[in-house]
């Protein structure tokens, strides 16, 4: 947000409104000297009292936070860019969630296998080597629900007849069969069943 702009604008309101710093700070209930640091860019009104200082004003935050009148169709504008920025911003969580996915099953893995080759090698009572046993599983069990559980809301998964994107029930995602992040599933849209791909946006 550019600082100077808004106070820029909060000038122009308030003189729009014919006050001045020290009528609209008490208005606020705060310093003449608060306002006069927002007018400069030097800081930005805090939250607690935007709406107040917005009523007081006659703008709305949006417009406060724009530092301009915001018409409709900018509205429909910035409103649009907010959306694609949060898809954007949603497909980059999703990447690093399912390369956590991957990480999870390897590290599981390996602390099964390597508990596993200690209770088998290693000098110990049969109860210690079972409890290392047990222990791995236990890891490898609940390495595999974490990563089931990205698996299943990390980005969608596409029909292959109908093209609909979803995000399958965790009880999908465990019950298919599956070769990698491709599932044999039915399309909850169309209701057939296909092999279908792991992909990233929605549409």
């Amino acid at each position: 947000m550019d600082q100077v702009k808004i106070g820029k604008f909060i000038t122009d309101c308030r003189k729009q409104k014919n006050l001045t710093q020290m009528q609209l700070a008490e208005m606020l209930n705060i310093t003449d000297r608060a306002v006069s640091k927002w007018e400069t860019g030097k800081s930005l009104p805090d939250s607690s009292i935007m709406l107040s200082l917005c009523h007081t004003l006659g703008i709305t935050v949006n417009d406060l936070l724009s530092g301009e009148v915001v018409t409709m169709d900018h509205y429909n504008i910035e409103l649009e860019n907010k959306l694609i920025e949060m898809v954007r911003e949603k497909e980059k969580a999703d990447k690093r969630l399912l390369s956590a996915e991957v990480l999870i099953g390897l590290t599981a893995s390996v602390c099964l296998l390597a508990l596993v080759f200690v209770a088998s090698f290693g000098q110990m009572s049969n109860g210690q080597k079972i409890a290392l046993i047990a222990l791995g599983f236990i890891l490898f069990l609940a390495g595999c629900f974490y990563a089931l559980r990205i698996e299943q809301v990390a980005s969608y998964y596409e029909c292959q007849h109908c093209r609909h994107r979803y995000v399958p029930t965790f009880k999908a995602i465990t019950m298919a069969m599956h070769t990698g992040r491709t599932r044999y599933m039915r399309c909850p849209e169309c209701g057939k069943k296909s092999w279908q791909k792991k992909v990233i946006s929605k549409e």
